[in-house]
């Protein structure tokens, strides 16, 4: 398994692929481990996690080195992916027990309560653009719960797959209680056959989570699946608009554009269309690109150059199609996977920019007259994982928010993004169930009825 930097196109790693006897013991000494962890108490998890998450910041500067070279990412993005691992880690080591406490239920009995006890080996099937804090959004509240976690990563990152192993060892959790397995995705549908792995969580695109989805499902397992997304951001006729074409541009800039819930689709009022797209493009197009370890460089490489390619070919296959290109959609000269900040207007049902998800640095600009074209341009996607709302008026905001907008999470005048303290998913192509917060951590436990007459 070969990791490839993006950046100057050379192997950076080589690591040898676990073999089906490998896989064999790898799950059995897990589902061992589970046997002794499930009982462990939760200051003694507690304990580890809140190491784990010191160990993360003291090493944050190689780990950020290994996903920048991995990956692409830039450095100062990495370093922050690394910081907020460790945020997560004490999110968790700090609540987990409130999170999970047997809750009382008053019924005619002599005692009745609700408990939350562990369910197993948990599988993990993550993917490549933010291979950390990916992760550890699920081995938080999974181990913090009692279960144990099993990692499949993305193959680029099998270097990014064994740190996280072997932070969690130096941390000092009990062997095995976390482990990596470099295998193919193609060797997944075995792997969640096994009776010892008792659920699945996955991030990654939408035909990846109907597959895992499926072979689940066969055998009854428990999944929570984070896929695809086309995030809408609309741009009201009171909204900011200096601040809003900054944060717009950001948001769909951030990691090279590759990200779930980066902002893909920018909707417009139309009094407002010009000032915003002129500041806009302005935005956009001073994110020049170059190494991402540094300082100096905005945009970074994409993870790979097939993916830079197929995101080209949206794009052409877009503008064939009637979009106008405002800016970049082209492929720069060189080895590195870049692509420049792009732009199209004029986009319309039918073209990959409308229908499909630009899973890079692409925006699609949308111009419409009256906030209900707005709501149901936002709505027409199969994807409904984040969008966000810029307006002056906070009420109309949260209003178009709650009722509005069909999608997993909504931010009013910021960009989406993930939290530990609250719910994370999506609805309809985007996935379902939910990560972090009290509700990430519930979902993969046995919630237990006791009752005593």
């Amino acid at each position: 398994m070969k990791a490839i930097n993006p950046y100057t196109g050379k192997v950076c790693g080589t690591y040898p692929r676990h073999n089906q006897n490998d896989l064999a013991q790898i799950i059995g000494k897990v589902d061992s481990a589970f046997q002794s962890w499930r009982n462990s108490g939760f200051e003694q998890r507690s304990g580890l996690m809140l190491r784990l998450g010191e160990l993360l910041l003291s090493k944050k500067e190689w780990l950020s080195v290994l996903i920048s070279s991995e990956m692409g990412k830039l450095k100062r993005e990495a370093i922050a992916e690394v910081e907020k691992c460790a945020w997560v880690c004490r999110y968790y080591a700090e609540n987990a027990e409130q999170f999970l406490a047997n809750e009382p239920v008053d019924i005619e009995a002599r005692k009745a309560f609700v408990s939350y006890q562990p369910l197993g080996t948990v599988l993990a099937v993550m993917p490549w653009n933010f291979p950390f804090w990916q992760v550890f959004r699920f081995l938080a509240p999974a181990l913090m719960a009692g279960n144990t976690g099993l990692l499949k990563h993305a193959s680029n990152v099998p270097g990014c797959a064994l740190a996280i192993e072997q932070m969690v060892e130096e941390a000092g959790f009990p062997a095995n209680v976390f482990r990596t397995i470099l295998v193919a995705g193609a060797e997944l549908k075995p792997i969640i056959e096994d009776p010892r792995v008792k659920a699945v969580t996955l991030t990654g695109s939408t035909p990846a989570g109907k597959a895992v989805a499926a072979t689940a499902g066969a055998v009854l397992k428990k999944t929570v699946l984070e896929l695809g997304g086309s995030d809408p951001y609309i741009i009201l006729d009171d909204a900011q608009i200096p601040e809003a074409a900054r944060l717009c541009a950001s948001a769909r800039l951030l990691n090279a554009g590759q990200s779930c819930i980066g902002a893909k689709r920018f909707i417009v009022l139309d009094r407002v269309y010009e000032a915003f797209l002129e500041q806009f493009l302005n935005e956009m197009k001073a994110a020049r690109f170059g190494d991402p370890l540094d300082e100096e460089t905005l945009l970074a490489p994409m993870a790979r150059l097939d993916l830079r390619d197929e995101l080209h070919q949206q794009v052409q296959k877009s503008v064939q199609q009637g979009a106008r290109l405002l800016c970049g959609g082209y492929i720069p000269e060189g080895e590195a996977a870049f692509y420049p900040a792009t732009v199209l207007a004029d986009v319309k049902a039918g073209m990959p920019a409308y229908d499909e998800e630009l899973f890079g640095p692409v925006a699609a600009l949308f111009r419409v007259k009256t906030e209900e074209e707005a709501i149901a341009l936002a709505n027409d996607t199969v994807f409904g994982l984040g969008a966000a709302v810029f307006t002056s008026d906070h009420e109309k905001g949260l209003k178009l928010a709650e009722k509005g907008l069909d999608a997993g999470c909504v931010f009013i005048n910021d960009f989406v993004k993930s939290d530990p303290r609250l719910p994370f998913g999506g609805i309809k192509q985007s996935g379902y169930g939910r990560e972090l917060s009290l509700v990430g951590i519930r979902e993969f436990v046995n919630v237990k009825t006791v009752v005593l007459k």
